[in-house]
């Protein structure tokens, strides 16, 4: 250690753990610790040198507050505690507030339909991403829920569209369906089918009777044309 090191713990002992005759009834605590420290000790005993909150203006401004002196609305402060304790505290308040939300929104969560989308191999060591991009929208006027999505593999040029009613209890037609953008955008019946596919890269509403898509040339080639689609629900 260089003198400079030494200087410093010195100075450091002296600061911090000068002989307290007011804390020798204390077991164990005959001395001032470090201020900082005492805060992050994982213990519900008070702290040795709580903090002097004279001056402070949030104190004095909660004790001249008629209002807000009781409200309970605020977190209570314990200035004799550490930080752990105040943090478990919160927590403690914090579950009991979500506990009743979280039992109501259980119970009243069931399964409304099953629909099979696809199958894979129960052999493979992980299970491929096949579902791509969900977007979720809610005509209020029709009352009516939509997913947007796509399937990778085998149906990239395609689309899906979940619609189902609000109401549980009842259904609508074309529950769900898949629109194939494929060749659409060529330009004569001539070209071949191969030329002009595209697949989707993203997808939106863009209000309740129209759906924005994203889409991109499949060609493997530099400059892949990106067309930017407005589609009708009709």
């Amino acid at each position: 250690m260089t003198q400079k090191d030494i200087t410093f713990v010195a100075d450091f002992l002296t600061e911090h753990f000068n002989e307290a005759p007011e804390l020798y009834n204390r077991k164990g605590k005959y001395f001032n610790v470090e201020r900082v420290g005492q805060y992050l000790k994982d213990e519900d005993d008070d702290l040795v040198s709580p903090p002097n909150t004279e001056g402070n203006q949030w104190f004095n401004f909660l004790k001249d507050s008629t209002h807000l002196k009781e409200s309970p609305l605020l977190f209570p402060y314990y200035p004799e505690k550490s930080l752990h304790f105040v943090k478990r505290q919160m927590e403690g308040v914090i579950d009991q507030c979500l506990q009743k939300p979280a039992d109501v929104i259980g119970k009243s969560v069931h399964q409304a339909v099953c629909i099979s989308l696809y199958k894979v191999s129960q052999s493979e060591d992980s299970t491929p991403q096949l579902f791509k991009l969900p977007f979720l929208w809610n005509d209020k006027t029709s009352n009516l829920h939509y997913v947007l999505f796509t399937m990778l593999e085998n149906s990239i040029s395609k689309i899906h569209i979940l619609r189902r009613h609000t109401d549980t209890s009842r259904s609508v037609s074309n529950g769900i369906l898949a629109v194939e953008f494929g060749n659409f955008l060529n330009n004569s019946i001539n070209e071949s089918s191969d030329s002009r596919c595209y697949s989707c890269l993203d997808a939106h509403f863009y209000d309740d009777e129209t759906v924005t898509v994203v889409l991109k040339e499949s060609v493997q080639q530099e400059g892949k044309e990106r067309v930017l689609a407005q589609l009708p629900l009709s």
